[in-house]
């Protein structure tokens, strides 16, 4: 397929690019910040053989049907949909794709901002013989000023810009194949640390060791909404880097692969947290400040925290930004493709309109704290809306589209790589994107909703 200018579209150069571009995708926040206290809020070890099920069952066969989607059209989210379904309304399943990544990112650039913020204190050794209290407080008034939370969204919203402007396979591709093993190699480091301290048995009794009677309904949808939010999908991200992937790529192999490195860097950040978290104890369920209060606290106490509080902090910089950089390319793509931009002119725009947006996201915890709709701020409703309405809709939608529309041939097909694969679990992706995703799908939405009551 040509560009603008006739020349070849941009695609990824390798198999290897490819699965640490995706893995990029999947890998960020929702690892490393979300995982941890969603676990800890929910019990631990059941939550996590919950999750794991979620993961096989779910996870997998979404993200297959929507690489597939991506790179049987080789378009954008909207387009793909408009050439796979012409004349029909599927294109805005694509649309609604887009709109999630710009109001994802959006917020998203907000908490990505935040671990700069944090870099720079680890680095300034800030933590530093403050109480738990003062560092909550610490936290709060950073959170609520205006000047530095702004600096940090914009700094970060123009790395994510740097590496899209680049292309894909000399930006995205390039970038992502260093930041991953990086990524990789901080956590392995990190966790070590954490297991090595004394108390630490409790932590990895608490992840690995189920309670059964921990498991109710909201655990398990909590559960299946992290799997989801987890590897990034309904949003066309994957639509997108899948329209990158060259035809002679294994798909089930790289989304294998993808939900493989997704899931163990999960399990990672709760094996690097919660030892460190019962060794000092801490609450498991201390939720959304986990990362950015509790742990500045730990690496406080413990020895060598200096040198870890920096290491980590630098760990969630690489992982938000191998995201941001995935949901920055739905929106480019969209407007380069669908809009005839050229590709810096499409990220020039699409950068500067988030971070005009961003903006407000970022001020609701200050000077916006007060402005109230509906009784959500307007960081609680991007937030709201991609987690509860657009993601949930949007992966729906798209195992409906793959399992009854797209054509079970040309899926198959595709999957195989025309025929030159042996796919055996090709009967059962089938029946799951026809049947059991959807219907797990539905569930999580009618229940993030509050109109599945269980």
């Amino acid at each position: 397929m040509a560009t603008l200018n006739n020349a070849p579209r941009d695609s990824f150069s390798s198999r290897i690019g490819v699965i640490a571009a995706a893995a990029g995708s999947a890998v960020g926040l929702g690892n490393i910040w979300r995982f941890p206290y969603v676990a800890g809020e929910n019990g631990g070890g059941a939550f996590l053989l919950i999750y794991l099920g979620f993961i096989l069952a779910i996870g997998f066969p979404v993200m297959l049907a929507e690489l597939t989607i991506g790179r049987r059209a080789q378009l954008n989210a909207l387009g793909s949909f408009k050439k796979l379904a012409p004349g029909k309304p599927w294109f805005l399943v694509g649309l609604m794709g887009i709109v999630a990544a710009f109001l994802i990112l959006a917020f998203y650039s907000t908490i990505a901002g935040w671990t700069l913020e944090y870099l720079i204190q680890a680095i300034g050794n800030q933590f530093a013989g403050k109480s738990p209290n003062q560092l909550k407080e610490s936290f709060e008034i950073f959170q609520s000023g205006t000047f530095r939370p702004l600096l940090w969204q914009m700094i970060f919203m123009f790395l994510t810009g740097y590496i899209v402007y680049s292309g894909v396979k000399n930006g995205i591709e390039k970038y992502t194949k260093i930041l991953m093993p990086v990524l990789f190699l901080l956590i392995l480091v990190m966790t070590v640390r954490s297991v090595t301290l004394e108390g630490a048995s409790g932590g990895l009794n608490f992840l690995f060791k189920p309670d059964f009677s921990k498991i109710t309904w909201p655990v398990v949808l909590d559960a299946l909404g992290q799997a989801a939010f987890s590897l990034s999908i309904g949003m066309g991200a994957l639509i997108t880097y899948g329209s990158y992937i060259q035809k002679n790529n294994p798909l089930p192999n790289i989304a294998l692969q993808v939900t493989a490195a997704d899931t163990l860097i999960a399990i990672l950040a709760g094996v690097m947290i919660f030892p460190a978290v019962f060794a000092f104890n801490i609450d498991p369920a201390e939720g959304f400040g986990l990362v950015f209060i509790v742990l500045p606290n730990i690496f406080e106490q413990m020895a060598g925290g200096y040198f870890f509080s920096i290491l980590f902090f630098v760990l969630l910089a690489i992982a938000a930004l191998t995201s941001t950089v995935s949901v920055l390319e739905v929106v480019v793509a969209y407007f380069s493709e669908e809009l005839k931009m050229t590709r810096n002119k499409a990220t020039i725009i699409a950068s500067v309109a988030i971070s005009f947006v961003g903006v407000f996201a970022t001020l609701s915890f200050g000077p916006l704290s007060d402005d109230i709709i509906f009784g959500r701020t307007i960081f609680g409703w991007f937030d709201y809306l991609s987690a509860n309405v657009f993601l949930p809709v949007g992966a729906l939608a798209i195992v409906v589209f793959v399992g009854w529309f797209m054509g079970k041939r040309n899926v198959k097909n595709e999957i195989t790589n025309e025929g030159s694969l042996k796919v055996l679990f090709f009967p059962v992706f089938i029946w799951i994107v026809r049947l059991i995703a959807p219907v797990a799908i539905a569930v999580v939405f009618l229940y993030g909703l509050g109109v599945l009551k269980l």
